[in-house]
């Protein structure tokens, strides 16, 4: 039997492929699926994945300043709000919604949820303390400001 190379090209995606299904590579698009937006009084330019992930299950209540953090949540069918959960929460919408229901029998509330990106940036910027996502694309008025993701 005769072996044959694939050539570097065809091996290089396949071995993309390969890490992209076992989860080692995540999806370049998750990331740049979604901006993150902040009332204009709190204050810095980058918040860490993890307590961003915090903030969104409410484990996380309150800023540096000790100003009550106050996240909003896209609706459960938008694109946006599974890109969020996957690359932030490192969860399906489903998962977390099973969360959230078993939180709310503890007496916990989750994040009010908006229908749009307009609804999301319109209550960040009139909310002091809030902080939301909204689609890579969305145009942001001068009324919040957006805030970068780092690991």
């Amino acid at each position: 039997m005769e072996v044959r190379s694939l050539g570097r090209p065809r091996l290089l995606f396949f071995v993309v492929v390969a890490a992209l299904a076992a989860g080692l590579v995540q999806d370049a698009s998750a990331a740049a699926a979604f901006r993150v937006i902040v009332h204009p009084d709190v204050k810095g330019a980058q918040i860490p994945r993890a307590v961003l992930s915090a903030i969104f299950l409410k484990q996380a209540l309150k800023w540096g300043d000790g100003r009550p953090v106050v996240p909003v949540d896209q609706s459960v069918q938008s694109e946006v709000r599974r890109h969020f959960s996957n690359d932030v929460l490192k969860q399906g919408i489903v998962d977390v919604q099973v969360y959230w229901q078993r939180r709310i029998t503890a007496g916990q509330v989750p994040p009010p949820v908006k229908t749009s990106d307009e609804d999301v940036v319109a209550f960040v910027a009139s909310t002091p303390g809030a902080i939301g996502y909204v689609s890579s694309g969305t145009s942001l008025p001068a009324t919040v400001h957006e805030v970068t993701v780092v690991d």
